[in-house]
């Protein structure tokens, strides 16, 4: 915490209505400033604000015009580069509602970064810091905004802090005693303009550690030049630090977990994440046994490769929240059965030509659906058959007619569902509901 930063009497306006918006006004009343919601919704969107808040619906960029405030605080979900923030920016300090909430929390923070496998991770860094009594939440991208967890009435020693790009953006302080960098792949690209652009955001999780920090990454990675030591992980390198199988995970040359038998993760990126929460852990000063206790009979959150029924000797995985190319890669990768893959959704501008590699090896066909439905099938339909529907409910139809016994038919759509769905909970509990109803 920054002893010298005090907005008491100070004007803080906050964009963003939603939840992460309404804890940073919150906190932000406890810290004695005046505090302002602004959102570009109608006066619906201002539920739960707290009394004493002023409230501004209807933003447009033509407010910058007399706009005056000693500072913004920025909900993840606004596009920090977007003309009407930058309009606004221009006029006073911009910060995200994590950074603002890290000015005021005290304890430790293992901060939890890349394009895949943050939420699982953050969950079994959270599940350890509960175990070793440090309190644990689950924050940040994930679980509760950071505010909500520095106003609540018994705040933990420690937090498991799960970092996107959009909240890096908008760091100036903000220190990780352990970060955690689990891989880097492209994505965002309807919000960024370049790769280097999106990766240059995530790179800022290092900035203000220092040597006595340490930084837990996947083997290979590349980081730039940081301070923090850097303790590695792999599935295909056994020189790492920590290494593993998909069955069990090594550190020293010892078997330290048996995934299989002690929790409920499966597939090589699940024992990636188990790898990375377990040295993080390790490197915060948590003792082995401890750790090990934590994750025993662990079970990773829903749409992530999350098995939903068998019939007919097919397994019907659900792994909606596979967003971007590498998520589907991952969960390609991971399968032990031959695949019949469920793809589509949105457009977001992504070169789906990666994937083939991964088609050739492990699938048999391909089913596409949504906005994305023809050009992805014209793509990967140069390698393995493919066919093209309209609704999540077609493909699924389709799927079941062509999956062999012993296949997997697996939902990982490799891109955002927001062309058809509300968000990948809602596409993956459609899969769910439709599964469960075939015959």
């Amino acid at each position: 915490m920054s002893e010298t930063f005090n907005i008491s009497g100070k004007h803080v306006a906050v964009f963003g209505a939603g939840r992460s918006g309404v804890a940073a006004a919150v906190l932000a009343l406890r810290e004695g400033a005046k505090v302002s919601i602004w959102d570009q919704g109608g006066s619906d969107k201002f539920t739960n604000v707290p009394a004493g808040v002023e409230i501004q619906a209807n933003l447009t960029i033509r407010d910058a015009e007399n706009f005056s405030a000693d500072m913004i605080v920025l909900s993840p979900g606004i596009d920090t580069y977007s003309p009407l923030v930058q309009a606004f920016a221009a006029k006073t300090l911009l910060m995200g509602e994590t950074e603002f909430a890290s000015r005021f929390y005290k304890g430790g923070i293992i901060g939890i970064t890349g394009t895949n496998g943050k939420t699982t991770t953050t969950e079994l860094v959270a599940r350890i810091l509960k175990e070793a009594g440090k309190g644990g939440s689950p924050c940040g991208n994930y679980g509760m905004p950071l505010s909500e967890v520095v106003v609540a009435s018994d705040v933990p020693s420690a937090v498991s802090l799960e970092l996107s790009s959009f909240q890096l953006e908008t760091i100036h302080m903000l220190h990780p005693n352990v970060s955690i960098w689990l891989n880097f792949a492209p994505d965002h690209m309807d919000r960024y303009p370049t790769v280097e652009a999106y990766k240059n955001a995530k790179l800022r999780i290092f900035e203000n550690q220092t040597a006595y920090d340490t930084v837990i990454a996947r083997y290979g990675e590349e980081l730039g030049q940081i301070l923090p030591k850097v303790i590695t992980f792999s599935t295909e390198c056994k020189d790492a630090d920590f290494y593993s199988d998909g069955k069990t995970i090594i550190y020293q040359g010892n078997v330290i977990l048996d995934i299989e038998v002690k929790t409920a993760l499966r597939g090589l990126h699940n024992a990636e994440n188990a790898m990375a929460a377990i040295a993080a852990c390790m490197a915060y000063g948590i003792e082995k046994e401890v750790i090990m206790h934590a994750l025993e009979g662990y079970a990773p959150p829903p749409h992530r490769c999350e098995l939903i029924r068998t019939l007919d000797g097919v397994e019907y995985l659900n792994d909606s929240k596979a967003t971007n190319l590498h998520a589907l890669q991952c969960a390609i990768r991971s399968q032990s059965r031959p695949v019949v893959l469920i793809a589509g959704g949105k457009d977001k501008g992504l070169d789906y030509s990666e994937v083939i590699p991964y088609l050739q090896k492990q699938v048999l066909e391909v089913i596409t659906f949504g906005e994305i439905a023809y050009p992805l099938a014209y793509l990967l339909g140069s390698v393995v058959p493919c066919s093209t529907f309209t609704t999540l409910e077609q493909a699924t139809h389709k799927a079941r007619s062509v999956a062999p016994r012993g296949s997997t038919v697996l939902l990982s759509p490799g891109t955002s569902s927001f062309d058809q769905f509300k968000g990948y909970e809602h596409r993956g509990n459609v899969f769910k509901e439709i599964v469960q109803q075939l015959h």
